[in-house]
């Protein structure tokens, strides 16, 4: 990697990359000496390089190389002390070597040049494989990630001038961006991750393709536009990525519900419109996650997708009142609906699901908590009704607050202070989070002289209400509140 006259930025960067190159664990460099001495080239290539660039060591490490699949399995398995077929079909095996007694694990991946196309029609790419590492370059989504380094002699190969844009923090495609974009729409995609997790800007040739061809990304599955929406989210800063998602287009395909909110003026008048208060209260939930021992390690997708979607029932509950106001009435409800429906389309599991749909319907719940005091019946039901999510549901309440006016903000914060500090002391006093009734299935059975059956659960539900109303009951208190419940039964519906 000799140094060439450029710039001081680029300098900077060989400078820094040729440190992290360097000290590749030597299993990888080995790797190199082991594909030559067999007639092969390999090269590292990708993220890894880009990354050794900006001073980042990659875990895992991505190389190209000449030799067929079958070629490199026969390879790494002498190589790795593990092999595995992350996909033949693509030309990519994978393998895992542990560096020394109790060293790191060194874990590669290794695939056949290639040339990746898509069919108009199809969904998955055809994969043809190719003969140089300067054309398997050349299907890269980015110039930045067209970057290579041949190994084991580390000679940097840079065909598309990727380092001058790492420099400029730049996106460009290195063939033309519409048949990049063609060839795999799901680059797109890429274009507003990247743009979140590297804060690079995507270029003018390459953002006029994208809104020109949005409507592409529809042939691309489901699953591969989630896997990319994830990373997105997780990015340190996500919030110019789904700029670009939103102001090109792809949102409109990818998460329609999002640039719908571009329309809606909120009630109070706080924020240009419900889009903007969106990516602020996203910015705001990332802030108050915490470190890996807290209750909210960052990053946290459930909190960050409920962030960004908590408000997208407004469009379908707007309404225009007398005077000029503007309700939402019960868009809490619709959004979790909505929710719901899109990270289903979306494949998402069923865990995230629930649990976003969860978030964005108790988003409001404590609003009226500063509009007058709460029993502690009211506390513990909040505390109940978010479970496992009340964490969760704490930043999101707190990051909903994007109001200007310093001192509402101050009233708001200390209010939902006041909630937590309430929240805490009934905690310890009756361990909220095992709330359960104070009478158990058999007492409820023997009290009252019946089988097992749906006015067991009818009771038992009963008597979770009392103890969320009046808090903890002795026995003969519980056994007096399902005694007068049950003379209150009907005998004629048969329960009796």
């Amino acid at each position: 990697m000799a140094e060439a006259a450029d710039p001081p930025a680029l300098a900077a960067l060989r400078r820094r990359a040729l440190g992290v190159l360097t000290e590749l664990a030597p299993a990888a460099l080995e790797l190199g000496e082991l594909f030559r001495a067999a007639g092969h080239e390999l090269a590292l290539v990708g993220g890894p390089v880009r990354d050794a660039f900006l001073g980042r060591v990659s875990a895992d490490l991505d190389f190209a190389t000449s030799a067929t699949p079958d070629e490199s399995e026969r390879l790494l398995a002498r190589w790795g002390d593990a092999h595995w077929d992350i996909g033949r079909a693509f030309g990519t095996i994978g393998a895992m070597r542990r560096e020394g007694r109790g060293g790191a694990e060194v874990v590669v991946e290794v695939t056949t040049y290639r040339t990746d196309a898509y069919d108009p029609t199809s969904r998955k790419p055809e994969v043809v494989f190719g003969d140089s590492l300067e054309g398997d370059l050349s299907r890269r989504d980015f110039t930045v990630n067209a970057m290579a380094v041949r190994l084991p002699d580390l000679v940097f190969v840079d065909p598309f001038d990727g380092l001058a844009d790492l420099a400029g923090r730049t996106l460009r495609t290195p063939v033309t961006a519409r048949q990049s974009f063609d060839d795999d729409p799901l680059r797109m995609m890429r274009a507003a991750r990247f743009a979140g997790q590297l804060g690079f800007a995507v270029d003018a040739e390459a953002r006029a393709a994208i809104e020109e061809m949005h409507e592409r990304i529809r042939i691309v599955s489901a699953e591969r536009v989630r896997d990319e929406l994830v990373k997105l989210l997780l990015a340190p800063a996500p919030r110019p990525g789904i700029r670009v998602l939103v102001e090109t287009g792809l949102a409109d395909h990818v998460l329609p519900e999002l640039p719908a909110l571009r329309l809606e003026i909120d009630e109070h008048h706080r924020h240009k419109d419900v889009y903007e208060h969106s990516l602020t209260v996203l910015d705001q939930a990332i802030a108050l996650e915490t470190g890996s021992d807290g209750p909210v390690p960052a990053p946290d997708l459930v909190l960050r997708l409920a962030a960004l979607l908590h408000d997208i029932g407004k469009p379908a509950t707007r309404r225009f009142e007398a005077g000029g106001g503007v309700s939402f009435h019960h868009h809490e409800v619709v959004g979790a609906k909505l929710a719901a429906r899109r990270l289903k389309a979306l494949r998402f599991d069923k865990d995230t699901v629930q649990a976003v749909s969860r978030l964005t319907e108790l988003h409001l719940r404590f609003h009226g908590y500063g509009e007058g005091a709460w029993t502690d019946s009211a506390v513990r039901r909040y505390v109940t009704d978010a479970g496992p999510l009340l964490e969760r549901l704490h930043r999101l309440t707190r990051s909903d607050c994007t109001t200007r006016n310093r001192r509402k903000a101050q009233r708001l914060s200390g209010a939902y202070d006041d909630l937590e500090a309430r929240i805490a002391v009934l905690r310890e006093q009756e361990e909220l989070a095992a709330i359960r009734p104070d009478l158990d299935g058999q007492q409820i059975m023997a009290i009252l002289g019946v089988s097992p059956g749906p006015l067991v659960g009818r009771a038992y539900k009963h008597l979770l209400e009392v103890r969320l109303d009046r808090g903890p009951l002795d026995e003969d208190a519980a056994r007096e509140a399902l005694l007068a419940w049950w003379a209150d039964q009907p005998e004629a519906d048969g329960t009796r």
